[in-house]
């Protein structure tokens, strides 16, 4: 189940042409992933999944704040923000900015779709980390 972004705490992307870097954590934290691992996770998602910035061969997914702070380890994914001792920032692109390959919204913001369930997402990262190395590739220990 994703937040609506009305329910979100007061966050906007650039409203300008610009990229910015936002620090993760006091609006949301990030979970990253290459992007083949990135396109598998979205798949399984389907509509279940919030915003998702992709930059070249990396995607982010918005989440709630300290949601993956207690996550297992999944192999080629990172989670960014609350309960972490290093501070992450991530670029933000504007929000008509909606193809790349630089950086831009894989997934755009939208009434309904602005952070991403962390479990649900957990799991499709799982899975798809599984289908994309191999079996058993999924979860670190």
């Amino acid at each position: 189940m994703h937040t609506s972004i009305s329910n979100a705490q007061p966050w906007a992307p650039p409203s300008g042409a610009d990229v910015e870097m936002v620090l993760v954590g006091p609006h949301w934290d990030a979970v990253r992933a290459p992007a083949g691992l990135g396109e598998r996770a979205l798949a399984l998602l389907g509509g279940a999944t919030g915003a998702v910035i992709a930059d070249y061969n990396l995607v982010y997914w918005l989440i709630r704040p300290g949601s993956a702070q207690y996550w297992r380890r999944v192999r080629q994914v990172q989670t960014l923000g609350s309960g972490r001792v290093e501070t992450s920032y991530i670029g933000v692109p504007p929000s008509d900015r909606t193809s790349g390959p630089y950086l831009h919204w894989r997934v755009p913001l939208g009434p309904g779709r602005y952070l991403t369930d962390a479990n649900r997402l957990r799991e499709a990262l799982v899975r798809a980390a599984v289908a994309e190395l191999g079996i058993g590739a999924g979860d670190g220990r």
